[in-house]
């Protein structure tokens, strides 16, 4: 009876849906990661543009330092951690003077302190507007938040200042259909968005209908205007770093008045939420990239700031890593003596074999989509070990 009540409880999956688990899982940890590994600390490589930051409460409380992956797993394993996703502009604080008494074990040699580094509640496990941390140990369900990308805050849907959750722009199933999102605080600075066509600003599927076209004819998004000449297209130089190259297009103003003009204060705008490629339609003119600069915001004309870069990042990062494994598989082989190699590849054989017949045994079974059990996978491995035997 116990054996029984113990495979009642047990959770079963087919091959399918844990090999599934297993590669979302390990895809959703790279693309959060950036395809870092955790092994070196990050700190000599000073003010990343974009890296997974974690703050450890056990060593500093009071939520003002972070700490790169390689230190959250060497240096503070067993500590109380905050998981803060990605940061930009950051560089690794573990064993500076905010940590009293204590020296990162990866790199010891580091300044008293990163004075460019930026730090929010979130880094005393707080988020939104409310305060409350995530998950929410009060909430009977955890609710998805989003990341403005102005102060990388986390916003409950409900908390963001609409009247409705339904003014969050969303496709017909519900899926979010803008790139960014930009809040209420954040939003008094940016008032110079306001001043492009409006297909920059993602809406409501309910309200995309077609409208008049805007009177500014030198920005498009999405395809909202005429296609531009391919021979203006901005082009991706080898050389730079994330920023695009500038040409006659970029050197004329995309916005036909001078930005530092626009903010007047009398013009504060809401939350926006913008649609995709917004970026790109941004004017790299002198005059407005020196004001990005001097308002501190010009890692939007880096394309290397965004998430989707950063996650492409650690896609290729990923399938490098795969490929290298392929190879030191390879190199392994290569090193064994031919005996040695005859009998490794004799037992991955048996495997195949063994794997292969189990499968075709279910198939042809009263109920092929039946899940696999442990008992299973026992018998495959009992089988190969008789087989083993025999030979012997």
């Amino acid at each position: 009876m116990a054996d029984a009540f113990e495979d009642e409880m047990e959770r079963v999956v087919t091959i399918d849906e844990y090999i599934e688990e297993v590669e979302a899982e390990e895809l959703e940890a790279d693309l959060v990661l950036g395809g870092d590994e955790g092994k070196e600390c990050t700190y000599a490589n000073g003010y990343m543009k974009r890296q997974a930051i974690f703050s450890c409460l056990t060593c500093v409380p009071q939520g003002n330092a972070g700490v790169c992956t390689a230190c959250s797993l060497t240096c503070h394993d067993g500590h109380e951690m905050v998981e803060l996703w990605t940061k930009r502009k950051f560089r690794c604080d573990c064993g500076n003077a905010k940590f009293i008494d204590f020296t990162c074990k990866l790199t010891s040699d580091k300044d008293s302190e990163n004075i460019d580094n930026k730090y929010n509640h979130n880094f005393k496990g707080s988020y939104c507007t409310c305060g409350r941390p995530y998950p929410d140990p009060e909430a009977e369900e955890q609710v998805e938040m989003i990341q403005c990308c102005i102060c990388e805050d986390w916003f409950h849907e409900d908390h963001l200042g609409l009247n409705s959750v339904n003014e969050i722009p969303r496709d017909e199933e519900g899926e979010p259909i803008y790139e960014d999102f930009i809040c209420q605080k954040c939003a008094p600075s940016f008032t110079f968005l306001k001043h492009y066509p409006s297909s920059i600003m993602s809406r409501p599927v309910l309200e995309n209908a077609p409208q008049a076209t805007d009177a500014n004819p030198n920005v498009t998004v999405n395809g909202s205007a005429p296609e531009a000449n391919s021979s203006t297209d901005p082009k991706p130089d080898s050389n730079s770093k994330g920023k695009e190259p500038m040409n006659d297009e970029d050197a004329k103003c995309k916005l036909g008045k001078d930005i530092n003009e626009i903010f007047s204060g009398s013009e504060i705008p809401g939350t926006m939420f913008l649609s995709k490629k917004w970026r790109e339609a941004l004017c790299r003119c002198e005059t407005c990239s020196t004001y990005y600069a001097k308002s501190g915001v010009e890692y939007l004309i880096d394309k290397e700031d965004t998430i989707a870069e950063y996650e492409k990042m650690a896609k290729e990062k990923r399938m490098e890593k795969l490929q290298q494994q392929e190879g030191a598989e390879m190199n392994f082989l290569n090193k064994l003596d031919h005996v040695q190699k005859i009998e490794v590849l004799s037992a991955i054989s048996d495997m195949k074999d063994e794997l292969r017949n189990f499968l075709a045994s279910k198939q042809d079974s009263a109920d092929p989509s039946s899940p696999i059990t442990s008992d299973d996978v026992r018998g495959i491995f009992d089988n190969l070990r008789k087989k083993k035997q025999r030979l012997l």
